[in-house]
């Protein structure tokens, strides 16, 4: 199996159990070895008091990018801490996209940045994932023997 459709497939099995970003419209856009794209329209019910994306989603959005790629080598990780800084507001009805690249993995400790943009390519946010990876699989593979 290749590191590309171990991720692929690692990708695929997480989804079918995240009822969160399937609730609200997340779309896995990419995913490879240490990577996603995840994006997601910005709907009504999501404004906060300012008529803006409320900020909780832009970070779950993060979040969920976050999980997909430091997920990605068929190794249940967890978040560990992460932090985030909003620079620009998601707008209403805009779909926002977020991308997640690793910085550093060893041992069971991973350190992977999410930025979150706009549609007109704007950085709305920058997120910062620290990982943990724990006991499990997300499925099982065969090995050649």
């Amino acid at each position: 199996m290749t590191p590309e459709e171990r991720a692929r497939q690692s990708a695929e099995a997480m989804w079918s159990t995240d009822k969160a970003s399937q609730d609200l419209g997340m779309r896995i856009d990419q995913v490879g070895p240490g990577t996603a794209m995840l994006s997601m329209q910005v709907q009504d019910r999501m404004l906060n008091g300012h008529g803006i994306c409320h900020g909780g989603f832009i970070f779950t959005l993060a979040d969920s990018a976050f999980a997909f790629a430091c997920n990605s080598y068929n190794e249940v990780t967890v978040g560990q801490e992460t932090q985030a800084t909003f620079l620009s507001p998601g707008q209403p009805g805009e779909r926002m996209t977020a991308t997640a690249v690793e910085q550093a993995r060893t041992g069971r400790s991973g350190v992977y940045d999410v930025t979150v943009t706009g549609e007109d390519g704007r950085k709305i946010a920058l997120f910062r994932g620290l990982s943990r990876t724990i006991t499990g699989q997300h499925f099982e593979e065969k090995t050649d023997a």
